[in-house]
């Protein structure tokens, strides 16, 4: 079918603005970039309401905009899990109880926390298998873009590849994570402003809310659903088989509410990075706070539209369609970019077009500037060359590591784009690697945070373990009806899972667990290696509780905390 859009001048002319702005904003801020600070950490000065921003831009790319927006239409409301359980309480747990340990200990990074609570070797480990997952993840960005390039202005698909890769690093290159920082704010905007229209008319079309009920009623029945299974969150989860997304609520509560969520919002350095470059303390725990107010939205711009195009695909009159796989089946992955072809017009089709752009080099601008931190200080610095103490010197070496660290990134997460053309939908893609990576990670850290008594040795165990566990898992299971080795099984196919989101959730339980258990075993056997002295500041139970008092209370992390979170739990009973 003919994916190719019609566009006009004024849509072009929008584009090319937009990406003049993205690249002066990295040479505005080239001049700062004079050692390895600014660049690589953004001087710690960034305020609360950018980080804020930037915070959830940067998750705010190819998963959210083109991966949720086609789960929207292949698990209906059920998607939206990945937002309120799959992130707000792991968003206000990290706010009042894990930035203050991150931004405390004065590390540059989540693996060098690591260092400083446990040892080396589990730094080490955590910030290879970090940047292993970083480079997926801007692969998958960079796949996602490519895709849209390629139907929107007939490019080939390699040319977009290495357009999309030359702009990110243009600008990271230029002004370093400042320059991302301010840019995420900057696509934050430009993706609510151009998506916004979409929406509208998607739901205008298809009757609004209740006409989408009654439409997609006969449609969810012919698969064996209930009629209203689409636009339920939590109704039809007592059983596996009685929901699209293959999991039960508890399912669902231990594998996203719990591990992948506290797993990717309280571990993942590309998210932490942000809130770690706040101007201070207070203004570092109300970032993921801030970015968790727009977050309980974004569901209705962009979920909401694809479970409407699921009415769209089943009435013949409306004329819309997705492009087909090899198998017959539709691309989901297609579902926001079939949606802007068919709904907006010149201009305003210029706009959507380039909030899509917005997403996507968020997500790998993002990506790229944590790979090039860890990189520079956990794997350069740690192993190959430490520092020689003059710091002038130290500092001018750093920063060209860590612009060559910049240039490294962008390549390599081109070869992870073609591994990602291979899945067919990039938010199960995205979610296996999590699975396997932050389950594990997450159950070290959180030991290590609140119980003194967890050991190094017991850290690196249990990360370690946690991660092959989860390596097998996915070997020996696979999704039903998988056609590639990608997707599992490549050791044998011990089980079946309904679908790739079910798998990835029991990935996720499963490593979670194991690394856990391990680390709590090991620890109990071995002698503690750090005095209570050496975890001040490190572990919750030996550091002195943070004084606000000179904060006005309605500014207290607290209280933006319990509005976040009246606000999750109107949203959850509303969509019950």
């Amino acid at each position: 079918m003919d994916t190719k859009f019609a566009l006009h001048g004024i849509d072009y002319m929008v584009m090319i603005v937009y990406f003049a702005f993205v690249l002066g904003i990295g040479w505005a801020l080239k001049k700062y970039m004079k050692n390895a600070s600014a660049f690589l950490e953004a001087g710690r000065s960034i305020p609360a309401w950018v980080a804020g921003l930037a915070f959830i831009s940067t998750n705010l790319g190819a998963l959210e905009v083109m991966g949720m927006t086609g789960s929207g239409l292949k698990y209906g409301m059920l998607t939206t899990h990945f937002y309120w359980i799959g992130a707000i309480p792991a968003m206000v747990f990290l706010a009042l109880f894990m930035m203050r340990f991150y931004y405390g200990s004065k590390a540059r990074s989540v693996p060098e926390y690591l260092k400083l609570r446990f040892n080396e070797k589990t730094r080490g480990l955590n910030a290879i298998l970090f940047a292993v997952m970083t480079v997926l993840a801007s692969g998958i960005s960079m796949y996602a873009l490519a895709i849209l390039l390629e139907n929107v202005l007939g490019w080939n698909f390699n040319v977009s590849l290495l357009a999309s890769a030359a702009i990110v690093l243009a600008y990271t290159y230029l002004g370093g994570l400042s320059s991302a920082i301010y840019n995420e704010v900057l696509q934050f905007f430009i993706i609510i402003i151009g998506l916004l229209p979409m929406a509208f008319l998607v739901m205008k079309d298809v009757g609004g809310w209740s006409g989408m009920q009654a439409s997609l009623a006969p449609i969810v029945e012919s698969r064996g659903f209930a009629a209203d299974t689409w636009t339920s969150t939590w109704k039809y989860t007592a059983t596996e088989t009685g929901n699209p997304l293959g999991v039960a609520w508890y399912g669902i509560f231990a594998g996203l509410g719990f591990v992948l969520s506290f797993g990717y919002w309280c571990t993942n350095f590309l998210i932490v990075q942000r809130a770690m470059a706040a101007e201070s303390m207070t203004a570092a725990r109300k970032v993921p706070l801030i970015g968790a107010i727009p977050k309980m939205f974004i569901p209705f711009l962009i979920i909401v539209p694809g479970i409407a195009a699921l009415v769209l695909l089943n009435d013949p009159l409306k004329g819309f369609a997705l492009p087909l796989n090899d198998a017959g089946q539709p691309i989901y992955d297609y579902t926001i970019i079939m949606l802007l072809k068919q709904y907006l017009p010149a201009g305003v089709l210029g706009l959507g077009i380039t909030a899509l752009l917005a997403s996507f080099m968020s997500g790998m601008a993002g990506n790229v500037s944590a790979f090039n931190t860890v990189w520079t200080y956990d794997i350069y610095q740690s192993y190959i060359r430490p520092a020689t103490g003059n710091k002038e010197s130290d500092d001018r070496h750093y920063l060209k590591v860590g612009k060559m660290a910049t240039i490294f990134g962008v390549l390599v997460s081109i070869a992870a784009a073609y591994v990602a053309s291979k899945f067919g939908n990039i938010m199960d893609f995205l979610q296996t690697i999590f699975s396997m990576i932050n389950a594990p990670l997450f159950a070290v850290i959180f030991l290590g945070m609140f119980w003194k008594r967890s050991t190094g040795n017991a850290a690196f165990t249990g990360l370690l373990v946690g991660f092959l566990i989860a390596l097998l898992h996915h070997g020996l299971t696979q999704p039903e009806g998988a056609t590639t080795l990608v997707k599992g099984g490549w050791l044998g196919v011990i089980h079946t899972y309904p679908v790739e989101m079910a798998q990835n959730f029991w990935t996720a339980i499963i490593a979670f667990t194991s690394s856990t258990f391990l680390t709590v075993l090991i620890s109990l056997l071995m002698k503690r290696e750090k005095s209570d002295e050496d975890l001040n500041g490190l572990v919750y139970s030996m550091t002195p509780r943070l004084d606000d008092s000179s904060v006005m209370w309605y500014s207290r992390p607290w209280f933006l905390a319990l509005i976040v979170g009246i606000v999750m739990i109107v949203l959850s009973i509303l969509f019950w």
